[in-house]
């Protein structure tokens, strides 16, 4: 039979049954015909899970297709070979059976005498890559064999190919370099063409290769992907998100894409795909309430099949971005009925972090706070990577001092103080030097003197307040020296971008517990954030708006 009629009846048959009488109906084809075959059969019999049908290898049609492939493998084309081995892997064909040892030989015999095209190499190194432990020497010989070829003719799919070789042969870095710069400037104008499967595959190989340089096809491809968010699968998704993090990509059309697929396809989503998708809200700061909101009705109809990381990846960002969905209440009393019944599988860290990011939101588990101050459970945190460090211990001590203020009728275990901090480090919550200094400066032009304010004050109680003013009982302004006949503290919180959720005036979860808890300490909070002030032309207009904000009424200096 001619070949290309031959394939295109191939083409329209569907399960291996037919594929084994059309090949029995024939009396002779060449060897890229029994390939094209075999690769047909996989197709047909192979999917995500497996081989579907174990019992298709004992086909005689099957057997007597592999016998020709086993005895006549040194007769076969180049491409009879290679599709024969690829298709025979896919089948998972025992590696250390004589058929596959026989093929694998072959193959490997003409890639050291140097016979195989590009396309040649990409096959072989394909097949290899599938096999458990992929032979890495013949990996090396096909990557030393393609900086010979001309990558610039190849096809997407070789092109990725080579970024999958390249990444298991990673420890060879610095030596493939060279090739490594030519495959980025050869896949940089093709990007558009590439399927959302390629497109995830490089952005993966770039960040194992540690690409950080190639600044263009990065931007390219996060710009590309975003077209492309509703047909990722779950697993393709993930690379994308790590890519994003991993080289601090930005692209606003990429966030408004996951906007509209994830609550559509939340339900069919896996928990690993969610739980990515929120640490990159989390990361990036981004507050998007279409994706928490569906995560969280997520979360209360799938709560009791998660594993107790995942079940930390879906809450922890509410408190991180000081979020609560509409569906609050029944989110929360979902996860506590799942930490009674599931507290002792939670990590000690995992755990520790999933309570804290609740209290930055004003939900307090104190049914589960025994647990954490609990000297047996501390000494697991220390033994446990990263221990006791000063963000663990921080969380606790906030644990701690959150239920001292917001929850007086705790009266359970408490902190012990060797493992409390003095301070809380405050990560995103630095303050803005520059905006800091156009406010020192206004309120210099209002007092009149420096002696009237100060600056990055630590107080008995963990935070440390931006801009702190005295008032004595009639609310004259007193000299921040001053200790006696002192009625008021002002604390002025100035709020720079980095307090805040990504292009929002939601204030992160961090900052919006420490501005509770210094009111609760009895601080007059006043809150200056960057979008009230940055169109302030001068000096004095910022005079004028700090009087407003601190002294509504009327002020006076102090004598």
């Amino acid at each position: 039979m001619d070949e290309q009629l031959f394939f295109k009846k191939l083409k329209n048959l569907c399960t291996s049954k037919e594929i084994f009488d059309f090949l029995s109906s024939l009396e002779v084809m060449s060897d890229t015909m029994a390939s094209g075959a075999l690769q047909r059969i996989s197709e047909v019999e192979v999917d995500d899970s497996g081989l579907k049908n174990p019992g298709v290898l004992e086909n005689e049609v099957f057997r007597a297709l592999c016998l020709q492939f086993e005895f006549e493998s040194s007769k076969l084309s180049n491409s009879g070979l290679l599709n024969a081995l690829q298709a025979l892997v896919m089948l998972q064909i025992e590696p250390q059976s004589t058929l596959m040892a026989s093929l694998l030989s072959e193959s490997e015999e003409r890639l050291a005498k140097g016979q195989l095209t590009g396309e040649n190499l990409c096959a072989l190194g394909e097949s290899l890559l599938e096999l458990e432990s992929p032979n890495c020497a013949v990996l090396e010989q096909i990557v030393n064999h393609m900086q010979e070829k001309d990558i610039e003719k190849w096809s997407p799919r070789e092109i990725v190919m080579v970024y999958k070789i390249l990444q298991v042969t990673s420890m060879e870095r610095e030596q493939h370099q060279n090739l490594l710069n030519r495959l980025n400037s050869v896949t940089l104008p093709a990007v558009s063409q590439l399927s959302p499967n390629f497109a995830s595959v490089i952005l993966n190989s770039l960040v194992v290769l540690c690409q950080t340089q190639s600044v263009a096809l990065v931007t390219a491809l996060c710009k590309h992907s975003a077209k492309h968010v509703p047909y990722f699968t779950g697993y393709e998704l993930v690379n994308v998100l790590d890519a994003f993090l991993y080289f601090g990509h930005r692209e606003q059309s990429f966030t408004e894409a996951l906007e509209m697929h994830v609550p559509e396809s939340i339900l069919s989503m896996h928990p690993q795909t969610v739980c990515k998708v929120m640490q990159y809200c989390s990361k990036k700061l981004i507050l998007s309430k279409p994706i928490f909101d569906a995560v969280a009705e997520s979360f209360i109809s799938n709560a009791d099949r998660l594993t107790t990381d995942q079940i930390a990846g879906y809450i922890i960002p509410f408190g991180t971005l000081n979020y609560l969905p509409p569906s609050a209440s029944s989110l929360f009393r979902k996860l506590e009925t799942v930490l009674h019944t599931r507290l002792s599988h939670f990590q000690p860290h995992t755990l520790l972090n999933l309570l804290h990011s609740c209290v930055l939101i004003q939900r307090y588990p104190l049914n589960f706070l025994p647990k954490i101050f609990n000297p047996y459970f501390l000494q697991k945190l220390q033994a446990q990577p990263p221990g006791l460090n000063r963000v663990v211990t921080s969380h606790l001590t906030q644990l701690f001092l959150t239920v001292a203020l917001e929850c007086p009728f705790y009266e359970g275990p408490k902190l012990l103080p060797k493992y409390q901090v003095k301070a809380f480090p405050m990560p995103h919550s630095s303050c803005d030097v520059h905006l800091l200094k156009r406010v020192k400066t206004g309120l210099l032009y209002l007092l009149k003197k420096r002696i009237y304010f100060a600056s990055d004050v630590s107080t008995p109680y963990f935070y440390a307040v931006d801009i702190e003013i005295k008032l004595d009982e009639e609310g004259f302004v007193l000299p921040v020296a001053q200790r006696e006949e002192v009625h008021k503290r002002i604390a002025l919180c100035v709020d720079g971008q980095n307090r805040f959720c990504a292009n929002s005036h939601n204030l992160l979860g961090e900052e919006a517990i420490k501005q509770r808890h210094l009111q609760l300490l009895g601080y007059e909070v006043v809150q200056i954030p960057f979008f009230e002030i940055e169109s302030l032309e001068n000096c004095r207009k910022m005079a004028e708006y700090l009087h407003k904000k601190i002294f509504p009424h009327t002020y006076g200096l102090g004598k």
